[in-house]
């Protein structure tokens, strides 16, 4: 445990800080679910839209590494646009 003033506030800022990151990845992930499980079109589109406006967010504040973020939303995409092509 620390004894001086600054490193006590430097375990502060991180408990909070780890606690909004794990929040943020926490979210991702959940959206990510999502959209992997969704067989409407629709909602896909829309979870894949909100999923990507996430990872853009936490990828700018390196919560998530910014080439994680685009290979994720890449991934994704392709699943939606298959899902939107319908079955063949």
């Amino acid at each position: 445990m620390p004894i001086h003033r600054s490193p006590k506030k430097r375990m502060r800022q991180d408990r909070k800080r780890s606690l909004r990151n794990r929040a943020v990845v926490s979210e991702i992930r959940s959206v990510t679910k999502k959209i992997r499980q969704s067989t409407d079109p629709a909602e896909a589109a829309a979870a894949f839209k909100r999923c990507a406006s996430l990872m853009d967010r936490a990828a700018k504040k390196s919560v998530i590494h910014k080439s994680t973020a685009a290979r994720t939303k890449s991934r994704l995409a392709k699943v939606v646009n298959k899902l939107a092509a319908g079955p063949h």
